[in-house]
């Protein structure tokens, strides 16, 4: 059986930039024998964290429960039982988009932090899975990758807590240039490159 991957996606523009590199990691993954899913954000019911700490309460490596009624508890449990992972959200404000920052603050159940413990920790502590990461913003690639940094940090932030490495980061350059822009042949190219990458 191929192993198993799956796309989060913080865009607000299905069909567009984020959307089509993903697209294209996970083609790249199905061509090395992957089973992929997409989840798009947008689609989901998820609520924001309440800082209540109540899922990091619990010592040990599973993951704590939060006190949400929602979706992220179905989704977490996808995650927790497949071999990649893809974060894909464009630059809003020098970082993630808001709905990307949401879902990745609700990440918390991977995390031990008992009242009066100084600093939280990670309850995976072995990065079994790997991950690709995609961000993009009009900026040129070079100067992105400075201004936005922030947006990759957080992307890679997030992968560790969910126990996976980052095997690749995708920074798109240029975005947003135009109001219905293709993604260009070379990001193309490095995301497909990227999902077979993540599952070798």
């Amino acid at each position: 059986m191929g192993k198993k991957v799956i796309a989060i996606i913080g865009t607000y523009r299905k069909g567009h930039i984020i959307d089509t590199a993903v697209t294209e990691v996970l083609s790249g993954a199905k061509s090395k024998g992957a089973q992929t899913t997409k989840i798009y954000l947008l689609d989901k019911h998820i609520e924001f964290c309440k800082n209540c700490r109540s899922c990091t309460q619990q010592a040990g490596n599973l993951r704590g429960e939060c006190i949400q009624n929602d979706d992220m508890q179905q989704l977490l449990t996808e995650i927790d039982n497949v071999d990649g992972i893809v974060l894909g959200a464009p630059v809003n404000f020098f970082n993630v988009t808001a709905i990307m920052k949401k879902f990745i603050e609700r990440l918390l159940p991977y995390v031990y932090w008992a009242w009066g413990k100084t600093l939280p920790e990670n309850r995976i502590k072995k990065k079994s899975k790997k991950a690709v990461i995609i961000t993009s913003s009009g900026c040129p690639e070079w100067l992105g990758r400075i201004f936005f940094a922030a947006a990759i940090r957080v992307l890679k932030a997030a992968a560790n807590c969910m126990g996976a490495k980052v095997v690749k980061k995708i920074y798109v350059g240029g975005a947003a240039m135009e109001k219905d822009q293709p993604l260009p042949k070379k990001y193309k190219t490095k995301s497909y490159k990227a999902g077979r990458l993540l599952v070798s």
